[in-house]
């Protein structure tokens, strides 16, 4: 059996995936002492709480025909699934999240994750332009575009630690 979310579903995945990435950023910049790689993670848990912001700006200008359900739910367990879409992006919450933490012993373990972690955001929001209107993909295309650049950023701290 096939199911296609609809616009507000893969919406709600997007910010729990920005809330998640929030999460992992704000509780890894805790773990170094490089002032520099704590005030980039600062900066891009910032940024995960505006992308966050735009995608529920987003969701709620979406149209009612929009965020119907296409699947029958009497159980209400559609937002479970969501959240469990989400979480098993790379930056999952909870438990989880805990035991990646738990796995980073130096600042290119986290700067590793944390560039899987964009590198997924991106696809992820790629593929959210084929469910969004045609006045949000500007936005959509936006916010891949800070992706990216979080990508660029920390693949750049990443080979200026190497040297």
């Amino acid at each position: 059996m096939s199911y296609s979310f609809n616009a507000g579903e893969v919406f709600k995945i997007a910010i729990q995936i920005e809330e998640n990435g929030k999460r992992f950023y704000e509780q890894s910049q805790r773990l170094f002492e490089n002032a520099g790689v704590k005030s980039l993670f600062s900066d891009l848990a910032r940024q995960e709480v505006e992308h966050k912001a735009k995608f529920e700006s987003l969701k709620a200008q979406l149209p009612p025909e929009a965020t119907t359900s296409t699947v029958w739910d009497p159980d209400n367990e559609l937002d479970q699934y969501i959240k469990m879409m989400a979480d098993g992006h790379v930056f999952v919450s909870g438990k989880d999240l805990e035991e990646r933490l738990a796995t980073i012993k130096n600042t290119k373990d986290a700067l590793n994750l944390a560039i899987e972690f964009e590198k997924d955001s991106v696809l992820f929001f790629l593929s959210l332009e084929d469910v969004a209107g045609a006045k949000d993909q500007e936005l959509i295309k936006s916010l891949v575009k800070e992706e990216q650049a979080h990508l660029k950023r920390l693949t750049l701290e990443l080979v200026r630690l190497k040297k």
